[in-house]
């Protein structure tokens, strides 16, 4: 049994931890803030690998997540709902991501926006992402992972056998040399007046548009901007968000405007998930998901623990 830190608490740093712990390890996950005000807590939280890559490796981590999501949707409390929706495609599509998911079909005209040439209609998790980060504490904690709130500068900060860097933008600060790059997500909080099927479509005229109903509110968004560092929500990107998912959803011209949030995705050219050597000591990366950390994180954590399995 190996001593791990795993330094970062969103989905995938805590998934990870949860699955250590599962495999046997002595597992400390360290964040310097809590699970709510990570950039885990902001997502739309639908399974889909969105701005990931290198697919060869994403194909099969999504689909051992869909398999986790899926018979968590049975859970009350996971906050995993199994939901229909639509896929806008307005442009010829590569449908490499329905490898393996199961239940689909083509979408009706009816059921596309004007402009679309073509669509998607799948039943897909939904992850209540501010629910589901809490279940996983409560589970790691029942496994035994110590939860510790603190800042962590490097990874020669982390008192343990092996460090799992999984603090997605913020990782090449903990070990310089990966090339990951943060992408300003915006999205807009609104009511839910009983929606219930999400809605994607990357390609509309006035910018990247999405609908993930939840119990309660509804995520709409959003943009993808690479490279932007500002933290504060623009009120005239707030507003044209709002209207795209006003048209996109008709139901939704009613609804109270909750809020508008800000997150930054850690987008890179490949996910980093491998083992290297510190200074003697394994560090293994588990960052660089992109915009598709719900989407990859069991499969991610799985590869992670067969990585230390070594180390039992």
């Amino acid at each position: 049994m190996a001593h791990v830190g795993v330094v970062g608490g969103g989905v995938v740093g805590l998934t990870t931890a949860l699955r250590l712990a599962q495999a046997g390890h002595r597992v400390e996950c360290i964040r310097d803030v809590p699970a709510a005000d990570t950039v885990s807590a902001l997502a739309g939280g639908l399974w889909f690998p969105y701005h990931v890559e290198p697919r060869h490796r994403v194909s099969g981590w999504g689909l051992a997540t869909l398999q986790v999501l899926t018979s968590l949707a049975r859970d009350g409390e996971a906050g995993v709902h199994l939901r229909e929706g639509t896929f806008v495609e307005r442009r010829p599509a590569d449908r490499w991501w329905l490898e393996g998911i199961g239940s689909w079909r083509e979408a009706e005209p009816d059921e596309l926006p004007e402009g679309a040439a073509a669509g998607v209609v799948a039943r897909l998790p939904v992850v209540t992402m501010p629910v589901h980060l809490r279940w996983l504490e409560d589970r790691c904690r029942s496994e035994g992972v110590d939860l510790v709130e603190g800042s962590v500068e490097t990874v020669a900060d982390v008192v343990a056998d092996v460090v799992v860097v999984a603090a997605g933008a913020r990782s090449p600060d903990l070990l310089p040399g990966l090339d990951i790059t943060p992408s300003r997500g915006q999205v807009a909080l609104l009511s839910n007046p009983g929606v219930e099927r999400w809605h994607v479509d990357d390609h509309h005229p006035g910018g990247l548009t999405y609908v993930i109903p939840h119990p309660g509110w509804v995520v709409c968004g959003g943009t993808d901007v690479v490279g932007s560092a500002d933290d504060r929500p623009d009120p005239s990107v707030h507003e044209a968000i709002v209207e795209r998912c006003r048209e996109a959803v008709p139901a939704l011209r009613g609804a109270e405007v909750l809020g508008a949030r800000v997150g930054f995705r850690p987008v890179a050219a490949s996910v980093s998930l491998e083992e290297r050597s510190v200074h003697g000591r394994p560090i293994v990366t588990n960052t660089g998901h992109g915009g598709a950390g719900v989407t990859l994180a069991w499969g991610c954590a799985d590869e992670v623990a067969a990585l230390l399995d070594h180390l039992r």
